[in-house]
């Protein structure tokens, strides 16, 4: 476990790593605080680059892993984008900085405390109030066919199988990023070349906690 004394530390040692890398990605890591996504019982623990517990099973995830699959994603100005399982927020919120005022971010997120808990978290930074960000009670697995498609798709929790309603909604042209696998997992990034045709990549030896399945 790496411990850090002070947030831009820890994002330095991301850039140097090689983990952050656009400037868009770093600037927006520098302003989206985790320390502001984290339960009252974890303060002080927001500079460690270790998954979190935020309650119900769920965990707010490595800033490296987090990192890693937002700069996957090639997130642009204006775009409109999925997030699957937004748990804390955190993601969601660093998303929500990159694309800007206009674009427009729909949190999926099955565990109603903890759709609660993102989007209080996101409200400190007025993404929710200005409706950059709309958080949404929902099943993962279904995604949001009614707000398709979608410019990008990311997904932070694992699925044993891409779900195929994800990739009906996004765009010709989109991204999505999502770890698959069960006890050890890829995390792969999806691009919608055309209708039913997709490239893929992996990227191995990352543990997720697993997508939460509508009832």
């Amino acid at each position: 476990m790496w411990i850090f004394c002070g947030n831009m530390d820890l994002i330095q040692q991301l850039t140097k790593q090689g983990y952050l890398k656009t400037p868009e990605v770093i600037q927006a890591f520098k302003k989206i605080k985790r320390e502001d996504f984290i339960l009252p019982e974890m303060r002080g623990r927001e500079q460690e680059n270790y998954p979190l517990s935020i309650g119900y099973g769920q965990t707010i995830s490595q800033p490296l892993t987090v990192a890693f699959m937002i700069e996957l994603l090639d997130l642009k100005k204006g775009q409109k984008v999925l997030d699957v399982g937004s748990g804390s927020g955190w993601a969601t919120a660093i998303i929500g900085e990159i694309i800007g005022g206009k674009g427009k971010v729909f949190a999926l997120e099955k565990i109603l405390e903890l759709k609660n808990f993102g989007e209080r978290n996101a409200g400190k930074y007025n993404f929710v109030k200005s409706g950059r960000v709309v958080f949404i009670v929902g099943d993962g697995f279904e995604g949001l066919s009614r707000q398709a498609p979608f410019d990008r798709i990311h997904v932070a929790a694992a699925v044993e199988k891409i779900p195929p309603e994800l990739l009906k909604q996004l765009r010709v042209g989109g991204k999505l990023v999502i770890p698959e696998g069960t006890n050890l997992q890829d995390i792969v990034l999806v691009e919608k070349v055309a209708e039913h045709k997709y490239r893929k990549k992996r990227f191995p030896g990352f543990v997720f906690v697993p997508l939460v399945r509508g009832r």
